[in-house]
């Protein structure tokens, strides 16, 4: 089987090729002796996660805290205004402003 490498380095694999491994978005790519090789990899999302987590040095435990965290109650903007125009007690915080009149000529 043959297949051309594209000036972006981009390769498009024989449909034979792929379909006598199994069709796979990700491959481990590796070379020894001057060859090519690729290895399908199925990743599972879940995985990539938990292997993100782990390198980071974040357990079981954080990701519960944050969880809990995420879900807890929905607390008022402190300090701030709000954006319909009320602070964190409920008093509007916008002042009413008149429009001049047009001038007349």
């Amino acid at each position: 089987m043959l297949a051309k490498l594209t000036a972006k380095n981009q390769l498009t694999l024989p449909k034979a090729a792929v379909e006598a491994v199994g069709a796979s978005e990700y491959f481990d790519v590796a070379v020894r002796d001057g060859q090519i090789l690729l290895t399908p990899v199925r990743i599972q999302r879940g995985d990539a996660v938990r292997a993100k987590l782990a390198a980071l040095g974040l357990g079981d435990a954080d990701v519960a805290a944050a969880v809990a965290w995420a879900r807890g109650p929905a607390k008022p903007l402190q300090g701030a205004e709000s954006p319909g125009g009320y602070d964190d007690k409920g008093t509007k915080t916008r002042k009413r402003t008149r429009r001049k009149p047009a001038a007349r000529p």
